[in-house]
């Protein structure tokens, strides 16, 4: 009997700090990104551009072609891939850049979690469902139109599916997560940003300076720990902050 965490994202940043420490604690780690890293542990690896949707369900249905219902005790979706996409006013950024950072942050775990939920119907297991959101989701940062706009929706769309999913036979349990701020490549773009683009790059640069900054591994701890705790109950709006 196995327990099963498919990842999105999980080459890197927060996504690999939750990929090692789940794996620490017996789960099967299966991780999707473009690109392939060399790992300090067993995982498996599928490389795709998320920003596709056609890509989010072609690799879903090849990666449950594998896997076992009978074997599985838990099975979780972590749609943790994300993006920040062009920084800097409305005006400046074109639908293409739009388009683009939109579809990784909302479209693909839209898409990953409408096949999830398809190819696990029948699954008698424990299935999770975890959106790595964000606290730009609720408070608005100028020249982050894309960002903040796409982690509401991806906020929104965990409320919808809680409530589709609560009085479903063996339904999922899908909840937001606010991991805070976070040591990763996102944040060093964010720090790099010109004044001029971004009028609050300082407080960024201040959390960096100032050693405000959580490792990946740190926040795949508390995760786990929440988790374990029984703190995921389906539809919550998570604040890993709000958790001493």
């Amino acid at each position: 009997m196995e327990k099963i965490l498919i990842i999105t994202g999980g080459n890197k940043g927060i996504g690999a700090g939750i990929a090692e420490v789940y794996h620490k604690y017996g789960y099967h780690i299966i991780s999707i990104s473009r690109s392939h890293i060399k790992k300090l542990y067993t995982t498996e690896q599928y490389h795709t551009d998320l920003s596709n949707p056609k890509n989010c369900e072609t690799i879903l249905e090849e990666i449950f072609s594998h896997l076992s219902k009978d074997q599985a005790t838990s099975i979780t979706l972590v749609n943790n891939a994300g993006y920040l996409g062009k920084v800097g006013p409305i005006e400046t950024i074109n639908g293409e850049d739009f388009g683009y950072t939109i579809g990784i942050n909302l479209i693909a775990p839209l898409t990953m979690t409408s096949k999830f939920i398809e190819l696990t119907r029948d699954w008698n297991c424990e299935k999770n469902i975890y959106n790595i959101s964000s606290g730009a989701a609720i408070n608005a940062y100028e020249s982050w139109s894309s960002y903040c706009t796409s982690k509401a929706g991806l906020d929104m769309m965990t409320k919808v599916v809680a409530k589709e999913q609560k009085d479903c036979e063996n339904g999922a349990s899908i909840v937001s997560i606010y991991p805070g701020v976070v040591d990763t490549e996102m944040q060093k773009q964010v720090r790099t940003s010109p004044k001029e683009k971004f009028k609050t790059v300082q407080r960024f640069i201040d959390f960096y300076e100032k050693g405000k900054l959580s490792s990946p591994q740190e926040i795949g701890e508390k995760i786990y720990e929440l988790q374990e705790k029984g703190i995921f109950k389906n539809g919550r709006i998570i604040d890993v902050r709000n958790f001493e």
